[in-house]
């Protein structure tokens, strides 16, 4: 059973957990938040996330090939290549916990993650959560 929250305007929410499904706006390909350690709290037999699961190559991970003219490898390489847009490997880097955590429910001491939380990478990526990882 999943574990479903509901706000004050009908919109279902839901944990998030070890194994959910990431995705960058400048990222060609999906990857999964990962949870090198639990806090101690588990939905369905997964670690629960909290907002500070946030740390590159550690909770998100690469989103296959960025295509940001923000970050300074992939401008390097479209201007090398006469300004066609040349994607290079994605390397997120983010630097601050997630926004919107369910703030009472603690989870290891900080907000619960919820799968409307965002991020955003200094390359100009949105991430957000496609799939809670709860199946």
């Amino acid at each position: 059973m999943d574990v479903k929250i509901f706000d004050s305007n009908g919109e279902g929410q839901s944990y998030v957990v070890a194994g959910a499904v990431l995705s960058c706006s400048y990222g060609s390909t999906k990857s999964k938040l990962q949870a090198p350690f639990s806090h101690g709290v588990y939905s369905r037999g997964k670690a629960q996330l909290n907002i500070m699961d946030y740390k590159p190559n550690i909770n998100i991970m690469p989103f296959g090939l960025c295509s940001s003219m923000a970050n300074p490898a992939v401008a390097a390489a479209t201007a090398a290549n006469k300004g066609v847009l040349t994607r290079i490997l994605c390397t997120p880097v983010v630097t601050m916990p997630w926004i919107n955590g369910k703030q009472n429910v603690l989870i290891g001491k900080y907000p619960a993650l919820l799968n409307k939380c965002t991020n955003q990478c200094m390359y100009a990526g949105i991430i957000s959560i496609v799939d809670d990882g709860q199946e």
